[in-house]
C-alpha cells in the first residue's frame, strides 16, 4: 500500500464563543484575514475560515460557534485527509471507535466523517469524493 505524500491533517475547527473576539484575536495575532464561509441563512453555525485551499495539503479551518460546542477544554477538531473517508470509516469501529456521524457531503468543500477514537476524541475524516 503506498502511502500519501503531504500532510495528513487537512483541516480544523475551533469552537468559539464570541465569534467577533475570536476573529479579531486570531486576525490580529496571525496577521491573516479569516473570512466567512457559513451559510448566511443558517443561524446555528457561523463561521470564519482561515486562509488555505485543499489542492496543496496545508492545514486550514475555521472559527466555528455553535450551539452545543463550547469554547476551551479540549474544543479542537482535527481532519485527516483521505481519498475517500468512507473507507476510513469502515475501519472505527473494528479498531474500538465510534462513528459519530457517517459520511456526509458537505457541498463543494467534499465529504467528511466524525469519529470517536478508541480513548474518546473526536476526529473528523475528510475526502472530495
Amino acid at each position: 500500500m503506498e502511502s500519501k505524500k503531504g500532510n495528513p491533517v487537512v483541516w480544523f475547527e475551533i469552537y468559539v464563543d464570541d465569534m467577533n473576539r475570536a476573529t479579531r484575536f486570531y486576525e490580529t495575532v496571525l496577521d491573516v484575514k479569516l473570512e466567512q464561509m457559513s451559510d448566511p441563512t443558517d443561524q446555528s453555525m457561523n463561521m470564519r475560515s482561515f486562509p488555505g485551499n485543499m489542492e496543496d495539503f496545508g492545514v486550514s479551518g475555521t472559527l466555528v460557534k455553535m450551539e452545543g460546542m463550547k469554547a476551551g477544554g479540549n474544543s479542537v477538531t482535527v481532519y485527516f485527509g483521505c481519498e475517500d473517508c468512507a473507507v476510513e470509516e469502515s475501519r472505527v469501529e473494528a479498531a474500538g471507535g465510534k462513528v459519530v456521524q457517517s459520511k456526509m457531503s458537505i457541498g463543494e468543500y467534499g465529504f467528511c466523517s466524525t469519529v470517536q477514537d478508541s480513548e474518546g476524541n473526536t476526529i473528523g475524516l475528510h475526502s472530495m469524493i
